[in-house]
C-alpha cells in the first residue's frame, strides 16, 4: 500500500544527495515472520550524506494484514533543522494511520517561527489529513509541530491526497536544508547532538511499534531493532521501567486514536 511512498522518497534521495550506504547491524537490515495469520517481512535501508547524517526508513509487509512505512531523517549535527518524520500504518485496509511531520528539536518562538511556521500553507491545504486525535504515547507538545498531518482515512485518500501531500512536505523540506547555513560554533553543534539524543531517547521510551514489532518478530529481536536502529542513540532503560512505559503500548498499535483535543494549550 505504501510502496509508492518508499520508492518516490528513495528517487528524492538519490537524485537529491551524494548518498552512501550506513551500516545496519547484522539481522536487522531483513526478517521473515510466520507468526499471525499473513507473513510478514520487515526490511530497512540506511543512508548518509554531508546534509544528513542519517536517512533511515522500513517497510512491514505482511499482505492485508497489515502494511507499515516508517522514516525519520535526522540532519547533520551542523544545521539545526527539525528531523523529518514519517509514519504510515494499515491494518486490514479498514485501519489507516497518517503521521507526517517536521520534527522540532526546540519549543522556543524563533525557532519556531523559522522552521514551523513555514509548514503552515501546506498545512491548510490538507485539512482532512489534520484532524484532532489523540496521541496515546506522546506528549504532542514535544517533538511535534502544531502543522503535523495525524490523521485516520482511507485507502483511496492515502493513494491521492496523502500521496500529493508527502510530495509536498518533502519538497519543503528539501528547501528548507537547501536554504540552511551550517553552524559555525561548537557550543551551537554540541546543542544539537544533545537535542537529537533527547529525541532518540524519548522516542526509544514511547514508541508503541515495539509491541508490534515484538508480535511479529520477537521480544529480543524487537529491542534490538529498537536501540540498535531506530533510535541508536537511546539507552535501553531498566526492564521495570521499560515495561511500565510500554504496557499499553504492547497491547496495541498507535493507529489506536480517538477524537479528543491535543492538548496543545
Amino acid at each position: 500500500m505504501y510502496k509508492p511512498f518508499l520508492e518516490f522518497l528513495e528517487k528524492e534521495l538519490f537524485q537529491r544527495f551524494d548518498l552512501q550506504s550506513r551500516v545496519i547491524p547484522p539481522g536487522l537490515e531483513f526478517k521473515v515472520s510466520d507468526r499471525g495469520r499473513n507473513p510478514a517481512t520487515i526490511r530497512s535501508w540506511c543512508h548518509q550524506c554531508q546534509e544528513l547524517r542519517k536517512i533511515r526508513y522500513t517497510y512491514i509487509d505482511a499482505g492485508e494484514s497489515a502494511q507499515i512505512f516508517n522514516s525519520v531523517i535526522y540532519p547533520s549535527h551542523h544545521y539545526d533543522l527539525p528531523l523529518l518524520g514519517i509514519d504510515f500504518l494499515s491494518f486490514g485496509k479498514v485501519k489507516n494511520l497518517i503521521v507526517l511531520d517536521f520534527q522540532p528539536l526546540f519549543q522556543d518562538e524563533d525557532y519556531q517561527k523559522k522552521y514551523i511556521f513555514p509548514l503552515k500553507s501546506l498545512h491548510d491545504k490538507y485539512p482532512d489529513l489534520a484532524q484532532n486525535l489523540e496521541m496515546k504515547f506522546y506528549d504532542a507538545n514535544q517533538y511535534f509541530s502544531k502543522y503535523l498531518l495525524f490523521a485516520k482515512t482511507d485507502p483511496e485518500t492515502v493513494a491521492t491526497r496523502v500521496f500529493e501531500a508527502f510530495q509536498d512536505y518533502l519538497n519543503l523540506y528539501w528547501q528548507m536544508l537547501a536554504d540552511a547555513k551550517p553552524l559555525p560554533d561548537p557550543e551551537d553543534i554540541q546543542r544539537i547532538v544533545k537535542a537529537q539524543k533527547d529525541y532518540d531517547q524519548y522516542s526509544a521510551d514511547r514508541d508503541p511499534a515495539s509491541g508490534l514489532f515484538s508480535s511479529y518478530f520477537g521480544h529480543e529481536w524487537a529491542e534490538r531493532f529498537l536501540h540498535e536502529f531506530l533510535f541508536e542513540d537511546a539507552v535501553p532503560l531498566a526492564v521495570g521501567a521499560r515495561q511500565k512505559m510500554r504496557a499499553e503500548g504492547r497491547r496495541q498499535i498507535a493507529f489506536s486514536v480517538s477524537p479528543s483535543p491535543k492538548g496543545r494549550g
